[in-house]
């Protein structure tokens, strides 16, 4: 899952939204020069990340980018779990998705002395560009589709990425629709054992 999702899935904990937002700017034992609270969140991240890859749902909406995406499918079928996410009404009913993405940005502003150098450095675009709010747009989609390209070693700019999220939109939601249920119900049971 991409950043809407992490931070959704930490169930308004400021720490483990932290660590859960932070996850993949930390490698392996990395974690541990983190406060405990947030080690949580960065674990919680892990079980999330392996829990999406790994489910069969996942694995049927990646196909729709694999021919133009390869190996770089999952990370777009992220993205657009996000933007799904963010039209979701059971999660973000009325104007709250702009509401909860200011609480979001505010709480990493208050770690921002102990986040990873590397996120720290997108925080403030994220910030400016609200991020979180505008995976709601094709053209937020597509802003996220571009930053994938730059950061990419191994992947090409290739119109047919988006294209493929645009001709294949409904089947795309109706993965959304089956797989975002059984992810918060795991991703919630993952959190209760983390902080109790």
């Amino acid at each position: 899952m991409n950043y809407l999702a992490h931070a959704t899935l930490s169930f308004g904990n400021a720490e483990i939204l932290t660590g859960n937002i932070i996850g993949d700017f930390v490698k392996g034992k990395e974690k541990l020069t983190y406060p405990v609270a947030i080690q949580k969140g960065i674990t919680l991240h892990r079980l999330i990340d392996e829990f999406t890859d790994t489910h069969s749902i996942t694995k049927q909406a990646k196909m729709f980018f694999r021919e133009s995406a390869g190996s770089y499918a999952p990370v777009f079928t992220d993205v657009v779990y996000d933007h799904f996410l963010a039209h979701d009404a059971n999660e973000f009913p009325g104007e709250s998705l702009s509401q909860f993405a200011e609480h979001t940005y505010s709480a990493l502003s208050n770690f921002e002395t102990i986040l990873p150098q590397r996120f720290s450095k997108i925080l403030p675009f994220m910030i400016s560009q609200n991020w979180l709010y505008n995976y709601r747009f094709e053209k937020g989609i597509e802003n996220s589709f571009a930053g994938i390209f730059r950061r990419a070693k191994y992947l090409e700019n290739d119109p047919r990425i988006f294209q493929a999220f645009r001709k294949n939109y409904e089947q795309l939601k109706h993965c959304y629709n089956l797989f975002f249920p059984e992810l918060k119900s795991f991703a919630h049971d993952q959190f209760n054992k983390l902080i109790n």
